[in-house]
């Protein structure tokens, strides 16, 4: 994976883990020489792919195909990635 252009930037996302995959994410990082993030990009482009399968509809999936991701519309039917935080402690 190359340089993003400018326009391109990678965005952050947070993500609660079991304290084990973290050890685990961790020990490969530093055996290989390469971050943790490095690792979960390659986890994340290697299974979205299952997921849209699974999830999306077969009209938008065609369009993710095709390379024309659409912008979700309205508010999410689960909460944001914080926004259950304090529920799940």
């Amino acid at each position: 994976m190359g340089r993003k252009k400018s326009a391109e930037k990678l965005k952050v996302v947070a993500v609660r883990v079991d304290p084990s995959i973290e050890r685990r994410l961790r020990l490969l990082a530093e055996t290989s020489g390469r971050k943790p993030s490095y690792f979960l990009q390659q986890l994340i482009e290697g299974g979205l792919g299952a997921l849209e399968d699974a999830w999306l509809p077969a009209d938008v999936l065609a369009q993710v195909r095709a390379g024309t991701v659409p912008e979700p519309s309205g508010s999410p039917s689960e909460p944001d990635l914080f926004g259950d935080m304090a529920s799940e402690d």
